[in-house]
C-alpha cells in the first residue's frame, strides 16, 4: 500500500468523523425550540424598532458570545467600538441594528478574505392588534444560519481551519426595504466595519462570496410532487465556473435534496426572487451572491405562519447541506 494512498485514506477518515460531529451539533427538536422563541409573544413579531426586536437582538448576540464568534469592530469619525450590534438608519433616519459576528479563518494566522452567511431576523411585528409571528419568514431563516455558525465553531474547536473568515449576519429592517443589508453594503464600502484580529477595515474587495437564507422551513409547496425535502438555489450561476458543480457534489455526498437552481423551473421568477431579499445589494454590486430559500407559501406575511407549520427534520437536512457547501466554498 503505497504512503499516498495511506495519507489519502487516513484524511478521509478524519473528514468523516468531523462530518460525524458537525451533525450532531444540530436537531430537529432544538430547531423548532428556537425557532418558537422567536416567534413566541416577547419578540412581538420582531419588527423594526419595537421592543420584541430588542429582545430578538439581544438572544441573537448572546447565542454569537456562546459560540465564540468575535464581535467587531466599528468606525465612527475617530471613535472605535466593539460589539455584534452595528447601529445604523434607516430611510426614516430612524435606528435599526444588524448583528454580527465573525468566525476567524484561523487565530494564528489572519487572513483577508471573508464570506458573509445572512439571514434577517425582523419581521412584521403585530399590526392592528395581531401577531404575525414569521416563523418561515424568517425565524427559519435566523436559526439556520445560527445553527450553521454552531457547527462551523465546532468544528473551528476540533481544530479545524478555514482559507476565509465568515461573518454571520442577522439583519435588521429587511421589511423596511432591505435597510439592514444596504446600510451593511455601505459601511463596508466606507471602511467603518473593522476586522476584530488584524483592526483592518473589512471592504467590499475582500468579501469572497454572500449567503443569504430567507424563508427555508416550509414545506407544503415542493418543487416536485411527493418530495417535501426539496431546497431551492439561486445564483448558483454567479460562482466561478470550477464551483458551479460544488452543490450538486454536496448533495449527492451528504444529504440527497431534491436541489432545485431556479424557483420553480420559471426563469423569469427566478431572476424576480434573486433580487427579493439580502444579498440584492451584492448582486447589484457585482459579488457572487446565492440566496437558499424553500419559497413563499399560503401562509407568508399571514398571522398563521406559525411554528407548528414547518418541518424541521428537513429544515435540519438543510441546514447540513449548506453547512457542507459552505465549507467547500471557503
Amino acid at each position: 500500500m503505497s504512503l499516498l494512498f495511506v495519507s489519502s485514506w487516513q484524511a478521509s477518515g478524519q473528514n468523516t468523523n468531523f462530518d460525524t460531529a458537525a451533525h450532531n451539533v444540530v436537531w430537529a427538536q432544538r430547531l423548532e425550540q428556537q425557532v418558537t422563541f422567536l416567534c413566541d409573544s416577547i419578540c412581538q413579531g420582531r419588527a423594526t424598532r419595537s421592543r420584541g426586536n430588542v429582545e430578538a437582538q439581544f438572544w441573537l448576540s448572546t447565542q454569537f458570545y456562546k459560540m465564540r464568534l468575535l464581535p467587531l469592530g466599528y468606525r465612527f469619525g475617530e471613535d472605535i467600538s466593539i460589539s455584534y450590534a452595528n447601529h445604523m438608519d434607516t430611510p426614516d433616519g430612524k435606528c435599526c441594528r444588524n448583528i454580527i459576528g465573525m468566525l476567524p479563518a484561523s487565530t494564528k494566522k489572519p487572513v483577508d478574505s471573508y464570506v458573509i452567511v445572512g439571514a434577517h431576523y425582523d419581521g412584521k411585528g403585530i399590526l392592528n392588534g395581531t401577531l404575525y409571528p414569521g416563523a418561515d419568514s424568517n425565524a427559519s431563516g435566523t436559526v439556520a444560519m445560527l445553527n450553521i455558525a454552531q457547527m462551523f465553531s465546532s468544528m473551528k474547536l476540533l481544530g479545524k481551519t478555514y482559507r476565509s473568515n465568515i461573518l454571520f449576519v442577522a439583519f435588521d429592517a429587511k421589511e423596511l426595504s432591505m435597510s439592514g443589508s444596504n446600510a451593511m453594503w455601505k459601511a463596508l464600502k466606507g471602511g467603518h466595519i473593522l476586522d476584530p484580529l488584524t483592526c483592518k477595515p473589512i471592504t467590499p474587495d475582500k468579501i469572497k462570496l454572500m449567503v443569504n437564507i430567507d424563508q427555508i422551513g416550509g414545506v407544503s409547496d415542493p418543487v416536485h410532487k411527493d418530495r417535501k425535502d426539496y431546497l431551492i438555489m439561486l445564483g448558483n450561476t454567479s460562482l466561478a465556473r470550477q464551483y458551479q458543480g460544488t452543490a450538486e457534489y454536496c448533495n449527492r455526498l451528504y444529504t440527497k435534496l431534491d436541489l432545485c437552481f431556479t424557483y420553480y423551473g420559471s426563469a423569469r421568477f427566478s431572476e424576480l426572487f434573486y433580487k427579493l431579499s439580502d444579498q440584492r445589494v451584492f448582486v447589484e454590486n457585482k459579488k457572487p451572491a446565492v440566496f437558499f430559500t424553500s419559497g413563499i407559501t399560503m401562509k407568508t406575511n399571514k398571522p398563521s405562519d406559525s411554528p407548528e407549520t414547518l418541518d424541521y427534520e428537513v429544515l435540519r437536512q438543510r441546514i447540513i447541506f449548506m453547512y457542507h457547501w459552505i465549507e467547500k466554498m471557503l
